[in-house]
């Protein structure tokens, strides 16, 4: 029988809090190498902190964020960016810079982290784009793109670097049925073809069941359910069970982020 590999992000009791506000209350969390975890839960409820707390964004005030085994509280900044370097983020706004075109975004952080000549960053990049289906619109400003054009760049620029890790954060969000289920397929099929882990904060339900192959939900600042979307779509558990539903009635308080 063949030892369980190491999970290549290991939340050990995290507490954190801003101020007086209490953010996250002890969550303890494992992401296996291979998984796509859906990160479920009420907005401003923590799931985008997790997100940064995975690459040092932020520091914990309790506890331990663990990447392929190494304590992120630990580390000098100088390896804290070696490890940045192999985890790919890709934000909800896109975060594209407005005054760079896309192939001058998708090229950035090759040319900041890398030594690579210019040829092979083009070759990278025109590559990048032909996996999103994005090639002709290689010289185009972001303020030609439509919304799902700029989540789709935002999505290559992400992976440049040939990330293990990839952080999506409300990839669907503010997009139409249709583009939504494009980026759905995107994510399922970038990360099985170049191998990575992701871990996806969504409020689309539709979304979380199709790209998930875990699901876990924070709710008061810790994770309740922990399981598989077919063990999310039966639990016992009534918020869990009200999220998933969409329900309003339920043991769910409305909160505004």
């Amino acid at each position: 029988m063949n030892a369980p590999t190491s999970p290549i992000v290991e939340f050990r009791g995290i507490e954190l809090q801003f101020g007086e506000k209490p953010i996250l209350r002890g969550v303890d969390l494992r992401i296996a190498r291979g998984d796509r975890l859906v990160v479920l839960g009420q907005s401003g409820g923590g799931k985008s902190t997790l997100l940064r707390l995975c690459v040092g964004i932020l520091k914990p005030t309790r506890g331990a964020v663990i990447f392929d085994g190494t304590d992120l509280g630990r580390l000098s900044r100088r390896k804290l960016n070696r490890i940045r370097q192999r985890v790919g983020m890709v934000y909800q706004s896109s975060a594209l810079i407005s005054s760079l075109s896309v192939r001058e975004n998708l090229a950035l952080p090759l040319e900041e982290l890398t030594d690579k000549p210019r040829r092979e960053i083009d070759e990278l990049v025109e590559a990048k784009l032909a996996l999103v289906g994005m090639t002709e619109a290689i010289e185009k400003m972001p303020a030609e793109l439509s919304g799902g054009m700029r989540r789709r760049v935002g999505i290559a620029r992400g992976i440049m670097l040939d990330p293990e890790l990839i952080l999506f954060d409300e990839p669907s969000a503010g997009l139409d049925p249709v583009i939504s289920g494009v980026v759905d397929d995107l994510i399922i099929a970038l990360t099985d073809q170049i191998g990575a882990t992701s871990i996806i904060v969504t409020h689309e339900m539709e979304s979380a069941f199709k790209i998930a192959t875990r699901m876990a939900m924070l709710f008061e600042g810790k994770i309740i359910a922990d399981g598989t979307p077919e063990q999310f779509r039966a639990h016992e558990n009534p918020v869990v069970a009200q999220f998933v539903s969409g329900s309003s009635e339920g043991p769910i308080l409305e909160k505004t982020s």
